[in-house]
């Protein structure tokens, strides 16, 4: 059984929830999504503390788009994880990424000592922008058995990383600082993302990459790899700034590549990564499926249900609808599993 609850609680103005349940799948924003791949990502917490201008998911105390903010139980995800992990009959990787910051998961260490734990799980990675890492943290982190961080860092300057980020607190020196301590004394190996943004921090990039070069990163995986500016639905966009093509970012990728004569694009065999057979979602586009409303959505206008009979998370656009109720939906997309339908009728 599903179960959202706490709608007293607030983060910020948004109501906070709390979810409970055995299979945690079919919703973005949280719980666990299979791909088709041996990496499953591990969502736990929707909420963020900065508002970075380019957030493809209009994370952060800023957003206009969102108007409710999730925390998932840690049973919940790892019964998740072990059924999915089982049916793939394959080790795995578990990345904990959100449409947040990982590290605002209360219960991050345990997690990822849980995950450890598992005998099909090869490798835990993390993803953050690193404004909430310590060098306690770290510690508790190494000790837990974290494998990578994916860090993202757009720029080397501490102004324009204040702007880029949005937040006036950020502070670059102190994510290098604490980046360089993570390659120095731990286990944890450091892979460099930065996102390029055409014409705002083209030589910021190329100083990002040369830093995590410098400092040692990629002792088991991939040093660096750039992240291309994309404009999203919800997300935050760049007055002025025309995201590039995909065959133009690559050509520009090349050209980084043979001007600084460092590697900057991966295979997935180079990354461990190898198709395996997905977890099969219960519906599919078309269907119509009775669902029970749990709760708001994420994002404005959307709510989040459950499948009734064999139970699947879906999202639900269209109308106002109350906890509770039990509506009839018309599934419009279900790629990954994610099923996402328009409410056709209340039952």
């Amino acid at each position: 059984m599903i179960e959202i609850e706490g709608k007293t609680l607030l983060w910020g103005r948004r109501p906070l929830y709390f979810v409970r349940g055995d299979m945690l799948l079919g919703y973005i924003g949280f719980g666990v999504i299979d791909r088709g791949t041996n990496v499953l990502q591990v969502r736990p917490t929707t909420i963020c503390p900065l508002s970075c201008i380019f957030c493809s998911v209009d994370a952060g105390p800023l957003s206009i788009n969102r108007w409710a903010e999730f925390i998932v139980g840690l049973e919940g995800l790892l019964n998740t994880v072990d059924i999915v992990a089982r049916y793939k009959d394959t080790s795995i990787e578990a990345l904990i990424d959100t449409i947040g910051e990982a590290l605002t998961y209360p219960w991050i260490a345990c997690l990822i000592k849980e995950l450890k734990s598992r005998p099909y799980v090869s490798s835990v990675a993390l993803e953050t922008h690193g404004a909430l890492l310590t060098r306690k943290i770290i510690d508790k982190l190494n000790d837990a058995g974290l494998d990578r961080i994916n860090l993202s860092i757009d720029t080397l300057n501490p102004e324009k990383a204040r702007f880029l980020q949005g937040t006036p607190w950020y502070d670059i020196k102190r994510v290098m600082e604490m980046a360089e301590y993570l390659v120095r004394e731990t286990n944890i190996d450091l892979h460099v993302t930065p996102v390029w943004i055409p014409g705002v921090n083209d030589d910021d990039v190329v100083q990002v990459i040369e830093w995590a070069i410098r400092i040692g990163a990629g002792k088991r995986w991939p040093p660096v790899t750039i992240q291309k500016y994309n404009a999203h639905k919800y997300g935050r966009k760049i007055p002025g700034v025309k995201p590039l093509s995909w065959h133009c970012f690559w050509e520009r990728i090349e050209e980084l590549e043979l001007r600084l004569g460092v590697k900057l694009r991966w295979s997935m065999e180079e990354w461990g990564m190898r198709r395996a057979r997905r977890y099969p979602a219960p519906f599919k586009k078309g269907d119509r499926v009775y669902a029970k409303v749990l709760s708001r959505g994420v994002f404005r206008g959307e709510y989040i249900g459950v499948t009734m009979g064999k139970e699947w998370l879906i999202t639900l656009r269209r109308g106002r609808l109350k906890p509770g109720e039990m509506v009839v939906a018309y599934i419009t997309e279900d790629q990954d599993g994610l099923l996402i339908g328009i409410t056709i009728g209340r039952l």
